[in-house]
């Protein structure tokens, strides 16, 4: 379903205004600070922070990378692990190119990487009212595993843990 001009690969710094761009959004992102960004991606090597950053670029169709990497990122992705669990922290897709397997696809870069030795499980949080989130989780195989009181604020709802064992 997703697109053949897709394709997914790890953020740089440069890509952050567009991250942040596409956060903006979306109200049910992750709301983050360029620096919290900038932790994220600039910390994905080191050993005892290990982070992942993916973007999703449309592409031309003759498979080169577009210069303005920016202008092109129609999603991202980022997650951090902790021994040897991962939390995903933020799944941004634009909204014009939602429910077109992009998160689908970033969710399986993710994955592919964990398998690859570097943990066994990824949980995350979603807003309860996130409908839409909850239903792609389900489909990549998370299982609900708990609930956190008030976890969101503006507006305050509680946060839905969700979890899947690789």
């Amino acid at each position: 379903m997703c697109s053949p001009n897709v394709k997914v690969r790890r953020a740089i710094l440069n890509d952050i205004s567009a991250m942040i761009a596409l956060d903006r959004q979306t109200p049910n992102a992750a709301h983050w600070s360029p620096l919290q960004y900038e932790a994220r991606v600039a910390t994905e090597k080191l050993p005892m922070a290990e982070s992942l950053a993916l973007v999703a670029e449309e592409t031309s169709g003759n498979e080169e990378r577009t210069t303005t990497a920016s202008s092109a990122i129609v999603g991202f992705l980022i997650a951090h692990r902790v021994d040897k669990e991962w939390e995903l922290e933020n799944v941004v897709v634009g909204e014009n190119l939602r429910r077109q397997g992009i998160g689908s696809l970033l969710a399986a870069m993710l994955v592919a990487h964990i398998r690859n030795g570097a943990g066994n499980s990824i949980f995350l949080e979603v807003r309860e009212s996130n409908e839409s989130a909850r239903i792609l989780y389900r489909k990549l195989g998370f299982e609900e595993a708990g609930r956190r009181k008030g976890y969101y604020t503006n507006p305050p709802e509680d946060g839905i843990i969700c979890r899947i064992r690789l």
